[in-house]
């Protein structure tokens, strides 16, 4: 196979960073909504919002966080840069869950959501297989 029809590394490093930092901050924005919009607010907004508790809105919110800064920080500080990737499985995991609500109160547009578990499983891939972050020798 010729070199150019190979992904470079470098190339895809830059990619996975593009794509960790979007994701990341998709997330981030989505799970802070969660806690700064009050939950009428919410609920008039998003459809599947009426159909599940409060409390499991905000622990929502607190997965998306959680995962948001995993996509992040760990790769950054390269301090147990393989919790990078799985981040990025437990988002995936988070928005097929979305979905399957969605579509079981009939929302047919949730299928459009699954750009995102893509994403996070492009990351994933990207991070545990083809270029994984060293964590920085002490």
């Amino acid at each position: 196979m010729a070199d150019s029809e190979t992904p470079k590394p470098k190339a895809l490093n830059i990619t996975l960073w593009i794509a960790q930092i979007l994701l990341a901050a998709l997330f981030l924005m989505a799970g802070l909504t969660k806690f700064t919009a009050s939950i009428e607010e919410q609920r008039s907004k998003m459809e599947w919002a009426k159909h599940i508790s409060e409390g499991l809105i905000h622990f929502a919110g607190i997965v998306e966080i959680a995962g948001a800064l995993g996509l992040l920080l760990p790769s950054i500080l390269r301090k147990k840069p393989q919790l990078t990737p799985w981040a990025a499985v437990g988002l995936a995991i988070v928005m097929i869950l979305a979905v399957i609500l969605n579509i079981s109160i009939g929302e047919t547009k949730a299928a459009v959501l699954l750009v995102l578990p893509a994403i996070a499983l492009f990351i994933a891939w990207g991070r545990f297989k083809k270029v994984p972050i060293a964590p920085k020798l002490n």
